[in-house]
């Protein structure tokens, strides 16, 4: 009986985060720093433009590629806010969610005994779904130092010649960290030299605190979002993965999209087509609407999540925990090491005996211990309770 599971996958760890959150279902009166999703709902225009689909009898499957509708709105989505160019024709796959956009690149390029960097703290589907393709996840540390920023002086240390790919994510969960325009380019070198595809996981890309917003207020000066898609001498080799559930609230509609060169889209659509089909119709029709008409929306979430990063960070910081001000997504990074408690004992205490749930740092890779991740994306009464209970810990503990 034993035998009746895959060894590649009998050997993949469970998701610290889910793990630890099975912990958070059984309890009561918790305040909850922990999940990563908006505690927003999908504005109602969005949802709207579904149930439209739906009364006008959008029940059927669509292009394994994604509707023309959507794939063209993508593309001017990203023209329009990252001065990113691609051709909605064959450059374009609608996906279920960002996670299989990333799942399908790393299957379509990489060979067994491929090697592929990624950056720890990261998204912790990274190194399994690597596994997953029977490719060798290669870890490239990242520390607070640096602002958990990657550089390519640690790139050089980890590259061989089985180097196929590299997996990034920033604006990143956990961490926070952006990459500024001149980051993004040593980096994108650092390809060229060694001929690495670089698979850029975007999704958090709308939420950059580093870049205003435009003169009128209410929205961002066209093209002023960085992205790796926005260096035309490098497009052939990116493959921008991204998704709607961050920028405008739609978790529950699982639609994700991957942007590249025709080869390697026309390779990921072949195990889209043959796994999935196609995303689901009224998701795709809500994210026409919201990259035609989203904008204010995402705008106006930004600045809310601001507001809660600015009133936590220095509370924070003044009860003695360490915390980076993130430049991006909606986490702090906790530097719990200071209470003499590692990050999972820190973490449990919170939970069990002064009700906040946050995450493990490292179910994030093993050089987040020390640190724990919380979520600024609920309310700010919330958070200032989270806040006040966090503090009767460190009192007791002091």
């Amino acid at each position: 009986m034993r035998n009746r599971v895959a060894e590649h996958v009998a050997a993949l760890p469970k998701s610290g985060i889910r793990k630890f959150f099975d912990i958070v279902a059984q309890s009561k009166d918790i305040v909850s720093l922990g999940v990563g999703e908006p505690d927003f709902d999908t504005p109602w225009h969005i949802s709207r433009a579904a149930v439209t689909c739906l009364e006008n009898g959008g029940t059927h499957y669509t292009s394994n590629l994604g509707t023309p509708e959507l794939r063209q709105a993508i593309c001017r989505y990203l023209d329009r806010r990252f001065c990113a160019k691609f051709d909605w024709k064959c450059e374009v796959l609608a996906t279920v969610g960002v996670s299989e956009a990333i799942d399908l690149a790393i299957r379509a390029i990489c060979s067994p005994g491929d090697e592929v960097l990624y950056h720890e703290p990261c998204f912790v589907s990274y190194a399994p779904t690597i596994r997953l393709a029977h490719a060798v996840p290669v870890c490239v540390e990242t520390r607070v130092e640096d602002e958990f920023r990657l550089t390519v002086e640690e790139l050089e240390k980890k590259v061989t010649p089985k180097t196929k790919a590299m997996l990034l994510n920033f604006p990143c969960n956990p961490t926070g960290a952006t990459l500024s325009h001149g980051d993004m380019a040593a980096i994108l070198d650092f390809c060229e030299r060694h001929d690495i595809i670089l698979l850029a996981d975007e999704v958090y890309s709308e939420l950059n605190y580093d870049v205003e917003d435009g003169t009128d207020g209410t929205s961002r000066t066209n093209g002023t979002l960085p992205s790796f898609a926005a260096f035309p001498e490098y497009r052939d080799r990116v493959i921008l993965l991204n998704g709607f559930s961050k920028s405008w609230a739609m978790t529950g509609y699982r639609l994700g999209y991957a942007c590249g060169p025709t080869d390697v889209i026309d390779a990921m659509m072949k195990i889209h087509q043959y796994g999935i089909m196609s995303a689901p119709t009224l998701a795709q029709a809500a994210g026409v609407e919201a990259m035609n008409f989203g904008d204010k929306d995402v705008d106006r979430m930004r600045r809310e999540y601001k507001k809660r990063r600015d009133w936590l960070v220095p509370v924070l910081n003044d009860m003695g925990l360490k915390t980076l001000m993130p430049k991006g997504a909606f986490y702090l990074f906790v530097d719990v090491r200071s209470t003499g408690l590692t990050d999972e004992e820190f973490a449990l205490k919170l939970l069990k005996e002064f009700g906040v749930a946050c995450v493990p740092g490292t179910a994030f890779g093993a050089c987040g211990a020390g640190f724990v991740r919380m979520s600024y994306a609920t309310s700010l009464d919330k958070i200032k309770l989270a806040a006040s209970r966090i503090a009767k810990m460190l009192k007791s503990i002091s």
